[in-house]
């Protein structure tokens, strides 16, 4: 390395966390290093290939985890400049307010934050402006207040999307526009640097369109000269002083090479799972259980959300291209029939033939795997999962990741199933078919063979939760460590509870909050 080896501040993982904090410190002109274990994602043409991202799996990690019964998982999840960001669908929903407080569901008890909606609301705000977020204030009936509009406008709905929610309007309910990270300016198309085209979610954009990480948080950060990036650089573990009250050194396995490098402050965003296990690895005779780790909470309470993907299949064709541009959250807290949360229907990108060769649902008669999904709706179902502590991250003898999960709070998803059941039998009659165009509604498996259970690892959040209290939580409420003076966490880590909505923008939001307290620390 031709950068010296001590820092200001050593950030590892570039993704929702890590890019958006190195993005908000570099105007600091402090000396910022940021630390990924892979590359960037190349430019290339397989980008937009669906079977080479959804059935051979190109651009995702070949690392192999193991499950609690020691058998083989292969972990949906990705390194690269930018997260996962690179590959994620880009909607950038803020938690609700209630989601701050405890919340009864019918499985348990959601706990409460140890902040609040209000304190993290600013954030919010900031974190939509920087990612580009386009949506209509006061059309989703749960959304919580806001201090100012979206940034940008809704993302109309294609002709299928705008029938489908005026069919829900008609029979009472509240559709609206997904906030979604998008840099599209449809008054001017020939202008846009989105294109609108299938291949968003799931999917590394190649026109560099989509809000992500890398895009907006890392390459401007680099900018500056006083940031630097290391990439291919795994972060084998973390040491400190023999008090075990800072941490002193970041080894890092570069290239065939041990480096060690140094900060005044260092910050973790590997990813809830990856966070939880580095913390781990980095055991000393200070914290024997794992930096950090006094409360034992380190690797606990792992979610992930219940998910699910839903198609809708009608003898009429779906034509639409971008898919994404619709959500309803009437169920989110419940309903008169089942007053406890259920959570949060949307949509995932157009499923093609080859996305679905990988976990294909049952053909309806007649149907080919092609012609189902030129035939579909593709819905994403979110419900909220709660922290177990038996759901968590450990190693093994052989420091390999051990991921055990046992799916809970069910119900709520169940009945958010048979909502969506009923109001798809419901839709208005179509005029080549009548009733009898919608078909039904058909599961498709997320994952090839042996994954982890429900949603993989997508949504992973949790396993080193903060709080007040150090005994029940392992990092204080501006995501520092409890135990260690100089060690911040900043991926979905820190969540003490999961929400039904995708934790991006609340990672995002927490970043720049937790980027402030840094700056007011380094003044």
């Amino acid at each position: 390395m031709s950068h010296p080896q001590s820092f200001d501040v050593i950030i590892i993982g570039t993704g929702a966390g890590g890019g958006t904090l190195a993005q908000h410190l570099a105007p600091s002109g402090k000396r910022i290093l940021l630390v990924e274990r892979g590359d960037y994602v190349p430019r290339e043409k397989d980008n937009w290939d669906s079977r080479s991202v959804n059935l051979e799996g190109k651009y995702q990690t070949k690392e192999v985890w193991k499950d609690s019964q020691g058998k083989d998982l292969h972990p949906h999840t990705n390194y690269w400049v930018g997260g996962n960001t690179k590959f994620y669908g880009a909607a950038l929903f803020r938690l609700r307010k209630e989601d701050f407080g405890e919340l009864r569901h019918h499985g348990g008890v959601s706990p409460a934050w140890p902040i609040t909606y209000e304190e993290l609301e600013p954030y919010y705000t900031r974190a939509e402006r920087l990612y580009h977020v386009h949506g209509e204030r006061g059309e989703d009936p749960t959304d919580p207040p806001a201090s100012a509009p979206f940034p940008h406008p809704a993302v109309s709905h294609e002709p299928r999307l705008q029938q489908l929610s005026e069919d829900f309007a008609g029979l009472g309910l509240k559709p609206f526009h997904t906030p979604l990270g998008i840099m599209l300016d449809e008054k001017r198309p020939h202008a846009s640097r989105c294109i609108r085209c299938n291949t968003c979610d799931g999917f590394p954009c190649l026109v560099q369109a989509k809000s992500d990480a890398q895009v907006l948080g890392v390459d401007p950060a680099l900018q500056h000269e006083n940031v630097t990036l290391l990439t291919n650089a795994y972060v084998e573990r973390l040491e400190t002083s023999p008090s075990g009250r800072e941490v002193t050194k970041v080894i890092v396995k570069h290239g065939g090479e041990r480096l060690e490098l140094s900060a005044a402050i260092v910050v973790v965003s590997c990813g809830a799972i990856n966070s939880a296990a580095l913390l781990l690895r980095s055991a000393n005779d200070a914290h024997p259980q794992g930096l950090a780790n006094r409360s034992g909470v380190v690797g606990r309470h792992y979610m992930g959300h219940v998910n699910s993907v839903l198609m809708a299949i009608s003898l009429c064709p779906n034509p639409t291209v971008f898919q994404k541009s619709l959500s309803v959250n009437d169920f989110y807290f419940g309903s008169e029939d089942f007053p406890y949360p259920m959570g949060h229907i949307s949509f995932v990108g157009k499923l093609d033939g080859e996305a679905l060769k990988g976990g294909a649902p049952p053909l309806v008669p007649g149907f080919t795997l092609d012609l189902m999904a030129r035939h579909s709706l593709d819905f994403w179902l979110t419900s909220e999962d709660l922290p177990d502590p038996e759901n968590r991250v450990t190693l093994d003898r052989d420091g390999n990741i051990v991921l055990a999960y046992k799916p809970n709070n069910e119900e709520g998803h169940k009945r958010l199933v048979a909502k969506l059941q009923q109001l798809m039998k419901r839709q208005r009659a179509c005029p080549i078919h009548g009733k009898e165009c919608h078909q039904g509604l058909f599961a498709r498996s997320l994952y090839v063979g042996q994954r982890i259970p429900l949603a993989g690892v997508a949504h992973q959040n949790g396993t080193i939760r903060f709080g007040r209290d150090p005994k029940t939580s392992a990092l204080d409420v501006s995501c520092k460590a409890h135990d260690v003076d100089n060690l911040y966490v900043v991926d979905a880590s820190f969540f003490p509870s999961s929400g039904a909505v995708n934790p991006g923008l609340t990672i995002m939001a927490n970043a720049l909050r937790v980027g402030d307290h840094l700056l007011a620390r380094m003044t």
